[in-house]
């Protein structure tokens, strides 16, 4: 990155999380208001055929969003978008990256598009998404 603009394959989003604990998922409960019984009742899972229960994908989400408004302030994001990939298991270790894909200008304004995802320790893709950001 030169004089502070990116280029296209510059990654400018990087955070780790610690593991995910089911004490995280029963905060994320009542701050959430998602008590869903998937995310925190080993029983109520393997009755619907999990091994334990798993996290939130809004969650999930929520750990992309920080990792992305640490490295870019918030007044700077013009959109902000995902998909859930895969189940997030109880003990994931994540990590958000966004990369550079392309340089653009909208009205007047030079942005840049991010490539976003979540990966867990194996390395597999939790969430992915994209956002663009105002340079």
């Amino acid at each position: 990155m030169s004089a502070g603009i990116p280029a296209v394959g510059d990654r400018i989003v990087h955070k780790e999380f610690p593991p995910i604990t089911r004490h995280r998922l029963a905060l994320y409960c009542g701050a959430s208001g998602d008590h869903n019984p998937i995310h925190v009742d080993i029983d109520f899972a393997k009755q619907a055929g999990f091994p334990d229960v798993f996290a939130h994908g809004m969650l999930v989400m929520g750990y992309l969003g920080q990792a992305l408004t640490d490295a870019v302030g918030p007044s700077r994001i013009r959109s902000f978008s995902t998909r859930f990939a895969a189940i997030t298991q109880l003990g994931a270790q994540l990590t958000c990256e966004g990369t550079v894909t392309e340089l653009i200008e909208q009205g007047g304004e030079k942005r840049a598009k991010l490539a976003l995802t979540t990966k867990d320790q194996n390395g597999e893709i939790k969430l992915a998404g994209e956002a663009i950001i105002a340079l």
